[in-house]
């Protein structure tokens, strides 16, 4: 089955909060693979990512813990 390109970035954002089947995953493979859209989104989201994790190791643990 075919996969949108707003059900691709759900997929995408899921993945930040938990591991994708392994059908997901493949289904969000396929879809990369022939949407520049999506593929730019997924790269937004790994440097936003990136970005946020370099900030937490910056700042040290969270005082709210």
């Amino acid at each position: 089955m075919k996969l949108t390109c707003k059900e691709a970035s759900h997929l995408l954002s899921q993945g930040e909060d938990r591991r994708l089947a392994l059908g997901e995953r493949i289904r969000l493979r396929l879809h990369l693979g022939i949407c520049d859209a999506c593929t730019n989104f997924s790269r937004q989201v790994q440097t936003l990512r990136k970005a946020l994790q370099a900030l937490r190791e910056r700042s040290g643990p969270d005082p709210r813990s």
